[in-house]
C-alpha cells in the first residue's frame, strides 16, 4: 500500500516543486526587469521571500502536530499556494498593476506594492505551510521498527528528492524559457498555478490509502516542551536520586498505554529534575513528567547544533539562485542558434542529481549496508557531512569562475565566456544537496519523538530559512563595510554593473566561512547521541509481552538456555521491570536486548542503567513461531 502512497506524494512533490524552483530560480530576474529593483535589492528581496518560505513550515508542522492531521493541513496550506500563485500571476498579467521604472534602488509603491507584498506573502505561508507537514505525511506511511519498512522509509527521502528533482527539471526549462527568454511572465506563473491545484487534486484523492494520524491538543509539542522546563525548574532545588530507575514513567503494563518509550540518557541531567515523582502533591502534567517526555526536550535541544551547523550551506546555495544567475545574464548564452536563458543553468545539477539518485539508491546504499549494517548505508550525519564539504568547494570554484568571467569582460565585453562555465559549481553544489537535504530530513524525521515529527521534519526548511536570511545580513554588512575602506568607496556587490562588483571575494569568504563551520559541525555530529527506543507498547505483539506473561518458574534459566531451541515461545518473568537492570540476553532466551551496535534510527545504543524492559530493534524484530 505503501507504494502507492508514495506514487501519489511522488506526483504532488513533482508538479508542486514545478513551479517552486522555477520562481526560486527566475524571481531575481522578474523583480529586476518588471518590478525595477537594482541587484542587490532584488537578490535581498528573493533570500527575504525564500527565508519567510521555510519558516512558514514552522507553523505547518506546529499546527499539524497540534490541532489538525498532516494530510488536512497540507490541503489547507495547499489552497493558499494556489491563491498566492493566482494573485503574482494577475500582477504579472496587468501592466496597471507594476510599477515604471524611476532609476530607483525600488520603484514600486502604493497599492501595487501592497499587492506585490500581499501575494508574495499568501505564496510563501502556503508553499510554507505544506512543506512543514508533507514529508511527515509521507514518512507516516512507513513503520520504521520492521525492518524491511525502515529500509523502505530511507527509500522514500530519496525518492522524494527525485520527484521533486524530476518535476524542477521541467520547471527550469521550460517555465523559465517561457519567463525569461519570451518576457511571458504571466504565463510562466500560470503554468505554476495550474501544477500546484492538479498536485493538491491528486493528494486528495489518495485520502482512502493514507494511514492519517489525528492529533490531540495533549499532545502539543509546544505545550510538552514548556512543561518539562517548567518543571524542572520548579525543582531544581531537588536532588537527583541515584538511579533512573526511580524518576517517573508511565507504567508499561497498561493496556491503553499508547506512547512510544523513550530510554534515560546521562545528557542535560538538569532536565532531569523533571521527572522526580513529588512526595506532597498529586501527579499532573505541571507538576511532573515521564522520563520519555523528558528526552523528547532533550532529543530536540541536542538537534539543534545539528541545524545551526548546517545554515552555512544554504547561505552558499542562496548565491546559486541570485548572483550566480545575474552572472549567467553577463555570459555567453548561446547553443547554436537558441540562447540558453540564465535561470536554467541549474538544469546542470539537476541532471546530475536525476542520475546520481537512483546510483545512490541501487548501488551504492546495497553496497553500504553490508558493511556497515545501517538500513540506509551511511548515517543521516555523515551524508550530511559530505554535502558541507562539496558546498565549500563549490564556493570556491564559483569565486574562480567568477574571475574568469570579470578578466574576460574587462578584455572584451563582445567575448564573454560561455554560460556552462557556471555548470562546476552548479554540478558540485547539485550533489551536496543530493547528501544533505535527504540527510537532514530522515535525520530530523527519524530521530523525533512521534508528536513531533511535522515541527522537527521542519527544523531542515528551517536552516534554508536562517541560510536565506544570512544571506541577506551578509550582503549588506559586508557592502556597508568594504564601502568605507575600499579606495573606491563602492561595496564588494552593488549598482547594476556586476563587472566592477567584487563577487568572486564574496564568494571566497563564503567558501572560508563553510569550511570553518564543518570542522565545527564534526564537533557536534560526534557529539550527538541517536535516541534509543523501548518497544511500542500499542502494538498487539508488545501488548501480548506484558498482559499475558508466563508464570515465573516457567521462565528457564539463562546459563541453560543457550543451546535450547525456544522458538516456539517466548517467555517473560512476572517481575516488575522497574526493579530489574537491564541485561543483554540472546534473543532465544527471551526478548529483552540492550547491546551496543547499530540501531535502525542510525545510531549506535549503549548499555544504560534502565528497567529490563528496554529492547532494540533487533530483538524486537526476533520472528516467533
Amino acid at each position: 500500500m505503501y507504494i502507492s502512497n508514495v506514487f501519489i506524494f511522488a506526483v504532488l512533490v513533482s508538479l508542486e516543486n514545478m513551479g517552486f524552483i522555477a520562481n526560486m530560480v527566475s524571481l531575481v530576474l522578474y523583480f529586476m526587469y518588471v518590478m525595477f529593483f537594482n541587484y542587490p535589492n532584488s537578490a535581498n528581496t528573493v533570500t527575504n521571500f525564500m527565508g519567510s518560505t521555510f519558516l512558514l513550515s514552522l507553523i505547518g508542522g506546529f499546527i499539524s502536530d497540534t490541532f489538525i492531521s498532516r494530510f488536512t493541513t497540507s490541503i489547507i496550506f495547499g489552497f493558499i499556494e494556489v491563491l498566492g500563485l493566482a494573485l503574482v500571476t494577475i500582477q504579472a498579467y496587468s501592466k496597471d498593476l507594476q510599477p515604471a521604472y524611476c532609476g530607483k534602488a525600488s520603484c514600486i509603491d502604493g497599492s501595487k506594492a501592497v499587492m506585490f507584498y500581499f501575494s508574495l506573502g499568501l505564496l510563501a505561508l502556503g508553499a510554507g505551510g505544506v512543506k512543514g507537514a508533507l514529508p511527515a505525511l509521507g514518512g507516516d506511511q512507513f513503520d520504521h521498527k520492521d525492518p524491511k519498512e525502515a529500509k523502505a522509509l530511507a527509500r522514500y527521502f530519496n525518492w522524494l528528492l527525485l520527484s521533486t528533482t524530476l518535476g524542477a527539471c521541467v520547471g527550469v526549462t521550460g517555465i523559465v524559457y517561457l519567463t525569461t527568454e519570451k518576457h511571458k511572465w504571466y504565463w510562466g506563473f500560470f503554468i505554476s498555478t495550474v501544477a500546484t491545484f492538479i498536485g493538491f487534486t491528486v493528494l486528495a484523492l489518495g485520502k482512502p490509502f493514507y494511514h492519517i494520524r489525528e492529533p490531540e491538543m495533549a499532545d502539543s509539542p509546544i505545550i510538552r516542551i514548556a512543561q518539562v522546563i517548567v518543571v524542572a525548574i520548579n525543582n531544581s532545588k531537588l536532588a537527583l536520586p541515584d538511579s533512573p530507575d526511580e524518576l517517573y514513567e508511565i507504567s508499561k503494563t497498561k493496556n491503553d498505554f499508547r506512547e512510544e518509550i523513550i530510554s534515560h540518557t546521562n545528557q542535560f541531567r538538569f532536565l532531569d529534575k523533571a521527572a522526580i515523582v513529588p512526595k506532597d502533591s498529586k501527579t499532573t502534567p505541571w507538576t511532573v513528567c515521564t522520563v520519555t517526555q523528558v528526552e523528547e526536550v532533550k532529543i530536540l535541544t541536542r538537534m539543534l547544533p545539528i541545524l545551526f551547523s548546517t545554515v552555512i550551506m544554504n547561505t552558499c546555495l542562496a548565491q546559486l539562485q541570485t548572483f550566480s544567475v545575474m552572472q549567467g545574464n553577463f555570459m555567453n548564452r548561446k547553443i547554436g542558434n537558441f540562447n540558453v536563458p540564465a535561470a536554467s543553468i541549474p538544469i546542470i545539477p539537476l541532471v546530475f542529481m536525476s542520475i546520481l539518485v537512483p546510483i545512490y539508491e541501487f548501488f551504492f546504499v546495497p553496497f553500504a549496508r553490508k558493511i556497515t549494517k545501517h538500513p540506509s548505508g551511511i548515517t543521516q550525519l555523515q551524508r550530511v557531512g559530505v554535502g558541507l564539504v562539496l558546498s565549500a568547494i563549490s564556493m570556491a570554484i564559483a569565486g574562480i569562475v567568477e574571475v574568469k568571467r570579470r578578466d574576460q569582460a574587462h578584455r572584451d565585453i563582445m567575448k564573454p565566456i560561455s554560460l556552462f562555465w557556471l555548470s562546476f559549481q552548479y554540478g558540485i553544489f547539485g550533489i551536496a544537496d543530493m547528501f544533505t537535504l535527504v540527510g537532514l530530513l530522515e535525520f530530523f524525521y527519524r530521530e523525533a519523538p512521534i508528536g513531533m515529527r511535522s515541527l522537527s521534519t521542519s527544523f531542515t526548511w528551517l536552516t534554508l530559512s536562517f541560510g536565506y536570511f544570512l544571506s541577506t545580513v551578509f550582503v549588506n554588512v559586508i557592502n556597508a563595510i568594504t564601502k568605507r575602506t575600499s579606495s573606491s568607496k563602492q561595496g564588494w556587490i552593488h549598482g547594476l554593473d556586476l563587472n566592477s562588483s567584487h563577487l568572486n571575494l564574496f564568494y571566497w569568504f563564503l567558501a572560508i566561512l563553510s569550511c570553518l563551520n564543518f570542522l565545527n559541525y564534526l564537533y557536534w555530529a560526534s557529539w550527538y547521541k541517536y535516541k534509543t527506543e523501548e518497544p511500542d507498547h500499542s502494538e498487539p505483539k508488545a501488548m501480548d509481552l506484558t498482559t499475558e506473561q508466563l508464570p515465573m518458574e516457567e521462565v528457564p534459566d539463562p546459563t541453560e538456555a543457550k543451546g535450547e531451541d525456544l522458538s516456539t515461545r517466548m517467555l517473560v518473568a512476572e517481575e516488575e521491570p522497574e526493579h530489574t537492570e537491564a541485561k543483554a540476553k540472546d534473543s532465544s532466551t527471551g526478548p529483552l536486548l540492550v547491546e551496543e551496535g547499530s540501531t535502525v534510527d542510525g545510531g549506535v545504543t549503549e548499555v544504560h542503567e534502565g528497567p529490563s524492559s528496554v529492547q532494540t530493534e533487533d530483538s524486537k524484530q526476533q520472528p516467533t513461531s
